[in-house]
């Protein structure tokens, strides 16, 4: 063909791609054999297993999670929390943070000996920290690795995100709430995330307290207005 309808081709913008990937979930029984996954005798157990937890039950993004300091552990409204967690596009948040959690993260903590910066290290195979930090790679195989023990081929850190948010909408936490603690800035994001969809059949204002009572017939007085005379 010729330069000009070759160059004109090239200007044409593709189909814009609408569809969405949902990606995967895991259910709570999968969800706590993952975080129990890691040997907790060793140092490096006793991180993977706070690293997991944290991801799966606060909805961290892994870059969120490597940047994580002690610094930003603190108590609010009586409950441990992250204060000021720098998430995507700069936003800020709030994330509390599960009793549960926060005793997964002390056993961490204690045992390395952190009482200052990054919370997540390097652990070498002689069971020693090193630096004073971790990658985001590092995450992915961590949670790779777990999942492989548990009989699960694919499953990628973001997954622990969608996971939390689908558990917690299932525990009836409102959408809301879940975005928060996420830190969508758009709610219809949010709502991808626990997979959900408009249910017609015992819609959810179907019954919300301003219904009439529904009056009770007694059968055995009804009239069979047909054979009026």
């Amino acid at each position: 063909m010729s330069s000009d309808l070759a160059a004109g081709i090239r200007r044409v913008k593709g189909v814009r791609n609408l569809g969405v990937r949902l990606g995967n979930w895991l259910s709570s029984e999968q969800s706590v054999a993952l975080w129990q996954a890691p040997d907790n005798i060793g140092l490096k157990g006793k991180r993977d297993h706070a690293l997991l937890a944290l991801l799966l039950a606060c909805g961290l993004r892994r870059h969120e999670a490597v940047a994580l300091k002690l610094e930003h552990l603190e108590q609010r409204e009586e409950h441990w929390a992250i204060v000021d967690l720098k998430g995507k596009a700069g936003h800020v948040r709030t994330v509390p943070v599960p009793g549960w959690v926060m005793e997964e993260l002390r056993l961490w903590l204690n045992a390395a000996g952190i009482d200052r910066g990054k919370i997540f290290r390097r652990v070498t195979k002689m069971g020693r920290i090193l630096g004073e930090g971790m990658t985001e790679k590092a995450v992915w195989h961590i949670v790779k690795d777990s999942a492989k023990r548990i009989g699960l081929e694919k499953l990628a850190p973001h997954d622990l995100r969608r996971t939390c948010a689908r558990l917690c909408h299932a525990a009836g936490g409102e959408l809301e709430q879940i975005q928060f603690l996420l830190g969508h800035i758009s709610i219809q994001t949010t709502e991808r995330y626990p997979g959900c969809k408009q249910r017609i059949r015992s819609a959810v204002h179907d019954r919300i307290g301003i219904e009439p009572i529904p009056l009770v017939v007694d059968k055995a007085l009804t009239v069979d207005r047909s054979l009026d005379g």
